[in-house]
């Protein structure tokens, strides 16, 4: 799954790497060290807007809450739950099938941070059961210090309480696609401390991560045939990332700021290991 992330790119770097045509620069996100759910988070985004051909996608970046609302929800109350949809399932999902059809996004990340289970718990998580706290957490990183690029759905919906011209009558949402996880050997091999040697070591999911290659199929809101989209799902190539554990302060929202990616030599004293 994907519950916590760094997003610290700012906006002008993303423009240039995704080719993005519009932002707002009022939108300016703020780097943020540990994205949590129904936070705002930058996405990239392909659609038509109301000073261009309305036939053609305009590449956008625009600030979106992380969490999906369907557009037949009555309410927003459920948006907390919907941070990730399922790939193996997004088709056959009421809540994801149509935004999967069209409505697909990028979320930009530095990596994502995954917290080691213990066996037992792992299998409690794969069944859907409730299962401990989570212990120590890993951050998962490109190994290349690229930017990770999430497969994500955004949807709209309208709050029925509000008038149309209200300024928060309109919500614009987004879900992280998600993979099983990948079995082969983390880039650069174990940590050196018998820590995990693979992702699926450490949580049996991960978000989908789309290599630049992927980036255009993925926005283009005219790919609309199931085969082909079927196609994007494939996870990355394997060996594309490194893991490494952080400090436990990352398992509390409040606290943000770069000294969250630093790498620790082993795991912190007490943790679940």
């Amino acid at each position: 799954m994907c519950g916590r992330f760094a997003a610290s790119r700012k906006p002008e770097d993303l423009v240039g790497l995704f080719g993005i045509e519009k932002w707002d620069p009022t939108e300016t996100a703020v780097p943020d060290w540990n994205v949590a759910p129904t936070k705002t988070v930058q996405v990239v985004l392909e659609r038509p807007v109301k000073d261009a051909d309305p036939r053609r996608p305009v590449r956008q970046l625009r600030n979106l809450t992380w969490g999906l609302v369907p557009s037949w929800a009555k309410s927003p109350e459920g948006a907390a739950r919907m941070i990730n949809a399922r790939a193996e399932t997004i088709q056959q999902k009421p809540s994801f099938r149509r935004a999967f059809a069209a409505r697909r996004c990028i979320v930009p990340a530095d990596g994502y941070y995954e917290w080691l289970t213990a066996a037992g718990e792992r299998e409690l998580e794969v069944e859907g059961k409730k299962k401990r706290p989570r212990k120590q957490p890993y951050f998962v990183t490109p190994a290349d210090g690229s930017v990770m690029g999430f497969a994500g759905l955004y949807e709209f919906w309208r709050d029925p309480a509000l008038p149309g011209d209200h300024p928060q009558a309109w919500w614009t949402t987004c879900t992280i696609v998600t993979t099983e996880a990948e079995i082969t050997p983390l880039a650069g091999g174990a940590d050196g401390t018998g820590g995990p040697a693979s992702l699926a070591d450490i949580h049996p999911r991960m978000p989908l991560m789309l290599t630049p290659d992927r980036w255009d199929p993925w926005l283009d809101p005219a790919r609309t045939d199931p085969a082909e989209l079927t196609e994007l799902l494939a996870p990355p190539p394997a060996g594309l990332v490194r893991a490494y554990p952080v400090s436990t302060a990352v398992s509390n929202v409040r606290n943000n700021g770069p000294e969250l990616l630093t790498a620790l030599e082993g795991p912190e004293e007490g943790t679940l290991f």
